[in-house]
């Protein structure tokens, strides 16, 4: 099967430092381009130096040690090479929507390169993985395309065994369309806001808070009542991506 695009779709995967979105680092990235036209997709791997120790529980798991990454570029130094191959692409991976996505974009915002994720269709390939079977990657690579994943947590591995389990679910699954928007919206948990979730839209497409003692609240009533939040939020451990959201909320109230 062929995937029907009308733009091009990057399958990535992200192994880092550990799995807080505003303090861990990316130490290796991959992807798998595909385009419309055809051919045969374009697959890189990125080893990154992230400027701080790895953690040993986390190398447990992706087998990347600090002397692994010690002589690699930092993400700074690849930043744009990267922001350039996502530039006018939907984005796709497993989990992607909770992790991957959003820590790359604060890698980005650290490094002080603009990419604009808010016109991405994002496809979670994991989502649509639990609605219909609720296991993880490689029991999904097992029963979709038959296969044992030789390389588990290789973000090579895991990027391109994604690609090919959207393959299979395809094939699988006819009341699946084999259209990037439609997929982007059966694999959304929800309407989010930023893109880790901490705002959400709601019926009225007004955006609440996800998280803490204002869950369910609308932002803008909050920043009303409570205009000491906004502060708090900005100088807390948020994403960047979080934080230019709420800003551009509250900019939004005095228009």
């Amino acid at each position: 099967m062929k995937l029907k695009l009308k733009n091009p779709i990057i399958f990535f995967d992200v192994e880092s430092t550990g799995l807080n979105i505003t303090k861990d680092r990316i130490i290796e990235i991959s992807y798998v381009k595909v385009r419309p036209d055809g051919g045969e997709p374009e697959v890189r791997t990125y080893r990154v130096n992230p400027e701080m120790h790895i953690p040993q529980e986390s190398t447990n798991v992706h087998h990347i040690t600090d002397d692994d990454v010690k002589d690699a570029p930092t993400f700074r130094q690849i930043a744009q090479t990267l922001a350039n191959v996502f530039e006018g692409c939907d984005i796709a991976g497993f989990n992607s929507n909770q992790f991957d996505i959003p820590i790359l974009a604060q890698e980005m915002a650290r490094a002080g390169v603009n990419i604009d994720f808010a016109r991405r269709r994002f496809v979670d390939v994991q989502t649509i993985y639990h609605k219909k079977e609720r296991r993880d990657l490689e029991a999904a690579y097992r029963f979709y395309c038959g296969k044992e994943m030789e390389n588990h947590h290789s973000s090579a591995c895991d990027a391109m065994t994604t690609y090919e389990v959207l393959m299979g679910q395809l094939d699988r699954y006819p009341d699946l369309q084999n259209d990037v928007d439609f997929l982007a919206e059966y694999s959304s948990h929800n309407n989010k806001v930023d893109l880790a979730g901490r705002f959400i839209y709601d019926e009225q497409q007004r955006p609440v808070f996800n998280f803490g003692k204002y869950k369910g609240q609308l932002v803008t009533d909050v920043l009303h009542r409570d205009p000491g939040y906004y502060a708090w939020m900005m100088q807390g451990d948020f994403a960047e991506n979080t934080k230019q959201a709420l800003t551009r909320i509250k900019l939004n109230m005095n228009k």
